[in-house]
């Protein structure tokens, strides 16, 4: 099956399933699977579903959920995470999604997030556009770094964070000099769809599983955001940063990555 638009209406179910989840069932026991990351036994639940459903429906894409992993069959792939901002969730923070992807080889070309607590929902499919309740979006129109809101990634933990975080310190303080306001939400669907949507003009992330970012991408991209690496190259799933901007902000916001870069080495 390779209708984006099929394809796209079978996404919205299984979030629907999803989200029914998350709105009848409670948190239930928090496990920790690492350094300072925690899974909880919703985020199992909602994973279990969907992936039950998808196979159901679509028994000849492959699957990678965060939780408990997947396979790929061809050049198409769900991607799952069923709760991104687990830690925002177990402290009552109501910035969390649930964020459904699908890749077709290593691009990303359909999504859903539907963030359960704020009851908002954004979606998109290659060449389709983006929405908001039905509503198509676009991003920001701010064209310079002093008047943006950006919102960088959780920093980096378990071994070597001291390391992974010294870039990441370095674009928070430059960010705080040269944008308007720095915002850390915890959660890379939040980030993307708020690009997205205009409600942020930017966001930096200097890591990209697939499972927090596919589905953002391909929301950004169809409004009309950049999505990008830290060298300006087209976001692919391999890529090692997700970077998001208002297309007035590109080159502003890849010169302050590259100031960054220069400074923590």
């Amino acid at each position: 099956m390779t209708d984006l638009r099929a394809l796209l209406d079978i996404a919205n179910q299984a979030v629907d399933h999803a989200a029914a989840i998350v709105s009848q069932k409670a948190v239930g026991t928090v496990t920790a699977k690492g350094d300072r990351d925690m899974v909880s036994e919703l985020d199992l639940a909602v994973e279990e579903r969907v992936r039950t459903f998808l196979h159901t429906e679509t028994p000849e894409i492959g699957f990678l959920g965060e939780e408990q992993g997947g396979q790929r069959l061809g050049n198409l792939t769900w991607s799952l995470d069923p709760i991104d901002g687990t830690a925002n969730l177990v402290s009552g923070i109501p910035l969390c999604g649930i964020s459904l992807g699908l890749f077709r080889n290593d691009t990303a070309v359909l999504g859903v997030i539907d963030l359960p607590f704020l009851q908002d929902r954004y979606e998109a499919a290659e060449g389709q556009g983006a929405y908001r309740f039905g509503q198509r979006i676009q991003p920001s129109r701010t064209t310079r770094l002093h008047e943006a809101i950006v919102a960088v990634g959780d920093y980096a933990v378990g071994e070597r964070a001291a390391e992974h975080n010294r870039q990441r310190l370095k674009i928070t303080q430059l960010l705080a000099e040269r944008a308007l306001r720095v915002r850390m939400l915890g959660s890379a669907a939040i980030d993307l769809a708020w690009v997205a949507s205009g409600r942020l003009d930017a966001s930096i992330a200097l890591s990209n599983h697939p499972w927090d970012t596919a589905a953002g991408i391909a929301i950004a991209r169809e409004a009309g955001a950049h999505t990008m690496d830290t060298a300006g190259r087209p976001h692919e799933m391999t890529s090692t940063a997700t970077i998001t901007a208002a297309p007035g902000l590109r080159d502003e916001v890849l010169r302050l990555l590259q100031d960054s870069a220069n400074t923590s080495a």
